[in-house]
């Protein structure tokens, strides 16, 4: 278990972190969620041993996770750590990469498990390809693989697929998390997406001004999003008062994600057209209400500057517990 307590950290006498406390069980998988610059990179960081602490432990297990003053070289062999810049050796293949810290006293299985992690972040074409010729994308899935050649307790995930195409991206994702929960290793992944989070996380963490805000499951935050900032991180969203959509306490702030209002006959609200955009299989509508925007999906887009009448969706209703 990764246990973070009562944690403090900054920069030249400015903090970054105040007070951040929480743990991970073992196979668990955690996200880190915040704005740029809430200091979730410092926070990752930090529980690899890169900087000291001035304030609060973290420990794996029962022991200590220490900066560079206790160690000579950063980081454990328990834990891998995956950053936003690779640290690859240029000038050998991605085979080499990958297979760099694998025993040569067992050939035949370095040899498999090589040949099972190359094909995990999908780059067999590139087995005997020189890390310097490859894209940022594909340094990226090496990276990955490599971090877990040997099988770590704990891996830990600063923005891990930044740089890999939407093509590759949700593949490796499903490949890469199924492979941590089958192996039960711990996962940490500090990052600003989505899909690296709603599918795969056991818990998400949400950061704003270096304090947690939000501690609870993906499930448990989108049903009840507190804040602005946690409302955003799973859809497009307006904000009402609880007085605009005819429920108690009227002065109550409620967050309606886009997908939750619908054009109907038995309208809630009446809104203006301004926009319309298109999303593929559907459309994203602004329109005018008390002189602010306010946001639902269509599937086709609708008139500029004419009225349109919607409503809560059944689901919507479900989750703000109207029925």
């Amino acid at each position: 278990m990764l246990k973070v307590q009562n944690i403090s950290f900054g920069y030249n006498a400015k903090t970054i972190l105040h007070n951040i406390s929480f743990s991970v069980e073992q196979g668990q998988h955690v996200s880190i969620i915040g704005e740029s610059g809430s200091g979730k990179s410092t926070l990752i960081k930090l529980l690899y041993g890169t900087y000291d602490l001035p304030e609060g432990e973290i420990f794996w297990n029962d022991k200590p996770i220490l900066g560079p003053k206790f160690n000579l070289v950063i980081g454990y062999d328990f834990m891998k750590y995956v950053a936003q810049e690779f640290d690859l050796m240029p000038f050998i293949s991605v085979k080499e990469n990958i297979g760099k810290f694998l025993s040569n006293f067992f050939p035949e299985e370095k040899e498999r498990r090589t040949t099972e992690l190359i094909a995990l972040v999908d780059l067999v074409e590139f087995t005997d390809v020189k890390v310097k010729l490859l894209s940022g994308g594909q340094k990226q899935r090496v990276a990955l693989a490599r971090a877990i050649a040997r099988q770590p307790e704990i891996i830990i995930l600063d923005e891990p697929f930044s740089h890999i195409d939407n093509f590759q991206k949700q593949t490796l994702r499903r490949n890469l998390f199924k492979y941590l929960k089958e192996k039960h290793i711990s996962c940490v992944v500090a990052t600003h997406d989505r899909e690296d989070v709603l599918p795969y996380s056991d818990r998400m963490i949400v950061l704003n001004n270096g304090k947690i805000i939000a501690s609870d499951t993906p499930k448990q935050l989108y049903k009840n999003p507190e804040k602005p900032l946690i409302a955003s991180f799973f859809d497009e969203f307006n904000t009402f008062e609880a007085s605009d959509l005819g429920f108690q306490p009227s002065e109550k702030t409620v967050f309606i994600y886009a997908h939750e209002l619908e054009v109907s006959n038995n309208p809630l609200l009446k809104l203006k057209v301004t926009h319309n955009y298109f999303r593929g299989n559907t459309y994203l509508i602004e329109a005018e209400f008390k002189s602010r925007s306010i946001f639902f999906y269509h599937k086709e887009p609708l008139a500029l500057d004419e009225f349109t009448n919607i409503a809560l969706t059944e689901s919507a209703k479900k989750r703000l517990e109207l029925e």
